[in-house]
């Protein structure tokens, strides 16, 4: 997840996302009416979550077919209040991007009524990790990369003179020596780390909740800011299931008849409902 992103560095990153949208929407099922990305194929709507994330639509996210957090918050609440779907899956090729508004969409993700999957296409990668760590389940596709958890700043600065002779100069008020901190001092380089270790925090938390596991296992065990291959993430945790037949087998289990409770869980409920019977037999003595 980046505090500063080079928009020339995403262009390169999301390669032919747009085209690879277009073509995952069409496996996914047909265009739901009303909705900018969504299609639902017998109950299941798929909403893709591909390319670097951007808080809302600019002229990136058209050219390069990244996601807009803003478009696809709205696109989620209306297959949520959908009648006609019963399960949400989102299908993940994303290898991160801005903060901005990453962690009230994980929140929204996670705070919906119908039960939501994720399927890792490719890859889900810091924020689009983040986000899809609030899901239900994650499923991931035996090539995919999961992971780089945590938080980078890209910054610069200039040690000579450039081609013309010239440098720039960054003169700060008396009061603000830490708005625009040396990077070249170890001195500068700690007051940006500490500034990043906060938001870090948060994301660890979240991970966390979402994943259901300890704040110290995330740190220790879902690869410290590096990215792991589907086997590797199955191991640490990070995901529950390794899809070898890729979006279409999640598509058809997904849409398949509503079971049942296992008969785990309805020998569990029988139970109950025998011990509340035996509550209220002894409950009604004189």
């Amino acid at each position: 997840m980046r505090a500063l992103d080079n928009p020339a560095v995403i262009a390169l990153e999301s390669g032919d996302h747009k085209d690879r949208m277009a073509e995952a929407i069409a496996e996914m099922g047909s265009p739901m009416p009303g909705t900018r990305s969504v299609a639902i194929r017998q109950g299941v709507a798929s909403i893709p979550l591909f390319g670097p994330i951007f808080p809302r639509a600019n002229a990136m996210t058209e050219m390069c077919g990244a996601t807009s957090l803003a478009s696809l918050a709205a696109d989620l609440r209306k297959a949520d209040a959908s009648a006609e779907v019963r399960h949400i899956l989102i299908v993940s090729d994303s290898p991160g991007g801005q903060i901005t508004d990453v962690r009230a969409f994980a929140a929204l993700l996670g705070g919906l009524s119908k039960p939501v999957t994720v399927f890792v296409s490719g890859m889900c990668c810091s924020a689009a990790y983040h986000i899809c760590s609030q899901a239900g389940e994650i499923i991931v596709d035996p090539f995919a990369l999961i992971g780089s958890i945590g938080v980078a700043m890209c910054g610069s600065y200039q040690v000579e003179p450039d081609g013309e002779g010239e440098m720039e100069v960054t003169i700060v008020s008396s009061n603000a020596p830490d708005k625009r901190p040396d990077l070249s001092t170890e001195e500068g380089q700690s007051k940006v780390r500490e500034m990043l270790d906060g938001i870090e925090e948060v994301f660890l938390a979240d991970v966390a909740r979402g994943r259901k596991v300890p704040v110290s296992t995330v740190k220790q065990s879902f690869g410290r800011g590096g990215t792991m291959s589907a086997r590797q993430a199955k191991e640490a945790g990070l995901i529950d299931r390794i899809e070898a037949g890729g979006l279409a087998a999640v598509l058809n289990k997904l849409s398949g008849p509503v079971r049942s409770a296992t008969p785990r869980r309805a020998a569990a409920a029988l139970s109950l409902e025998v011990e509340q019977l035996r509550a209220a037999s002894f409950n009604t003595g004189d």
